[in-house]
């Protein structure tokens, strides 16, 4: 499970607030990449936050409006079809980090980023984690904020682009997917730069 000692080690040194970060989406044959951050209040983290992938639908929308209302500050962007195709999904995602840190109504004095590859242009130190939203709260935090978030839009563009099944597999490459791509083309919000991805939301 997640813990807060990473923040607490950099809050303790003057180095917070500290905020988490993540992104969903980055696989997905269509629809956006989400990226949030979150600070969370010390005294106050709602019980059970983990990586989202290991949470289940209502566990994580439960989770989703606990974060909202308890943490010190949140933000989420979209990183659009259009510029993941013209980037690079790698490249589009770490400027949507970037994005997603200046967006916080409190500035953080470090954030901690899921992944390897740190942000260009971070207004803040900003330190890489693998797996971070399995193992830090705020950036566990972050994961859950991005993938209701998402989840939500996806299943919302299902009704602008029928038969493809978005509000079940938001944009994965699932086989029925696949076969709806065979059968219909891309719609305008699969992205053009890459035909396969993970068949796991």
């Amino acid at each position: 499970m997640p813990d807060f000692s990473r923040e607490s080690a950099l809050i303790a040194s003057g180095r917070g607030p500290v905020a988490g970060v993540d992104e969903v989406g980055r696989g997905a044959l269509a629809g956006p990449v989400v990226v949030a951050a979150v600070i969370l209040d010390p005294a106050n983290i709602p019980d059970g936050i983990d990586d989202s992938k290991k949470l289940g639908p209502a566990r994580r929308e439960r989770l989703y409006a606990a974060i909202l209302r308890s943490a010190l500050a949140t933000s989420f962007v979209y990183v659009a079809v259009a510029e993941i195709d013209a980037l690079n999904v790698r490249r589009a995602t770490l400027v949507g980090m970037a994005r997603a840190i200046r967006a916080l109504c409190l500035r953080p004095a470090t954030a901690l980023v899921d992944g390897r590859d740190i942000p260009p242009e971070t207004p803040c130190l900003t330190q890489a984690i693998i797996g971070g939203d399995g193992l830090t709260l705020s950036v566990g935090a972050a994961s859950i904020i991005a993938k209701v978030t998402r989840d939500r839009l996806m299943r919302a563009l299902d009704a602008h682009a029928p038969g493809y099944g978005f509000a079940r597999h938001v944009g994965y490459g699932t086989e029925a997917h696949r076969a709806a791509l065979r059968r219909l083309g891309p719609s305008p919000y699969h992205r053009r730069s890459f035909r396969l991805g993970p068949t796991e939301a």
